[in-house]
């Protein structure tokens, strides 16, 4: 099994090569006082401690491209026990074509428990260090696949959210439309033309994580414009936006289901006219919109006026800013006000 945990490489050997010079020199200083000449300490020093980084460099390399499996984690310190002998070995049969004198390879017998232990230690710290080091890369790589796979799963949603809230409306102007084109041909191909313009403008928006307040408040002018053909003159929008606004960012298609929900209960009802009115400000880092329309009492109920629609916009709001708090919904007498707060990125 090929492991694809990556390393910083270029760092790491360098710290490698700088460890064990420091090693090597670490052990003349300790062979001379053991009473080896420089000469002899510093030959058998950097032989053996060349030796030792050749096996712990094979003890990464491996376990780089190959990890047992969790019930075979035992087979590490195995494989570190038989380099280990090996290492000893290696060193018992180079070091003395290195260095002949007959003092020196008495000197060398003597040392090879000591080596050997010396070169286990530090065999079985490498093997440890990367096996620890291979668990943070894995729990990283595991918490990267998670983050992704929720992120797939929250684009998901959300555009499902998206897409149930377009085919009512779409239905209920070509039905429009359709009644239109007998009576009003003029105004039904204005339709056509205005709901070509919308859901044109709803396509572009669709991969956008957050959109200029302005270019919403266009989009949500063409679903209006499409409206006021349906329903002519009984339906008024007064649309008021304070100046520090109009770049706030928000998400797209945002405000069309709420306005949506406001003509739906503030029209449906009643044969008069009606006027729903938005108000855009920005306060404390967030852009609050508030849309308010008129609430008959008598004839609907409050749970009536927070269906589908505005459910979805509040799941959408936790979806991409993990808060429940960001719209609110009251009936204040004759009216009912849905609204929402957006948080703002500080500049």
């Amino acid at each position: 099994m090929k492991n694809t945990i990556t390393y910083p490489v270029p760092r790491i050997i360098w710290f490698y090569f700088v460890w064990w010079l420091i090693w090597a020199f670490a052990q003349t200083a300790v062979l001379h006082r053991l009473s080896l000449s420089w000469e002899v300490a510093l030959i058998d020093s950097f032989i053996s401690a060349g030796l030792l980084a050749f096996f712990c460099f094979d003890v990464v390399a491996i376990f780089y491209f190959y990890q047992p499996g969790k019930g075979n984690q035992i087979y590490r310190f195995i494989f570190a026990i038989g380099l280990a002998i090996l290492y000893g070995l290696t060193v018992k049969l180079v070091l003395p074509y290195a260095i002949s004198e007959p003092d020196y390879l008495v000197f060398l017998v003597k040392s090879l428990p000591v080596r050997f232990v010396l070169a286990l230690l530090v065999l079985l710290f490498v093997t440890a260090i990367s096996w620890l080091w291979h668990n943070i890369q894995e729990q990283a790589e595991q918490e990267k696949r998670r983050v992704y796979a929720e992120q797939l799963m929250k684009d998901a949603e959300l555009a499902k959210l998206r897409q149930q809230l377009q085919p009512h409306f779409l239905f209920n102007s070509l039905n429009s439309i359709s009644a239109l084109a007998g009576s009003k041909p003029n105004d039904a191909r204005k339709m056509i033309q205005q709901l070509s313009d919308f859901l044109r403008g709803t396509l572009k928006k669709d991969d956008q994580q957050t959109v200029l307040l302005k270019d919403e408040i266009e989009h949500l002018k063409l679903y209006l414009d499409i409206e006021k053909v349906r329903f002519g003159y009984r339906l008024s929008v007064n649309i008021s936006v304070s100046d520090d606004a109009w770049n706030a960012q928000i998400p797209p298609l945002l405000m069309q289901p709420i306005v949506e929900n406001a003509i739906k209960f503030g029209l449906y009802d009643t044969v008069d006219e009606i006027e729903i009115k938005i108000n855009v400000y920005v306060k404390d880092n967030f852009l609050y919109i508030d849309v308010q329309n008129p609430f008959d009492t008598e004839t609907q109920s409050v749970n009536e006026g927070t269906g589908f629609g505005l459910t979805s916009i509040q799941r959408r709001l936790f979806l991409l800013y993990a808060r429940n708090d960001l719209m609110t919904t009251q009936q204040i007498e004759k009216s009912f006000i849905a609204s929402l707060k957006i948080p703002q990125t500080k500049k």
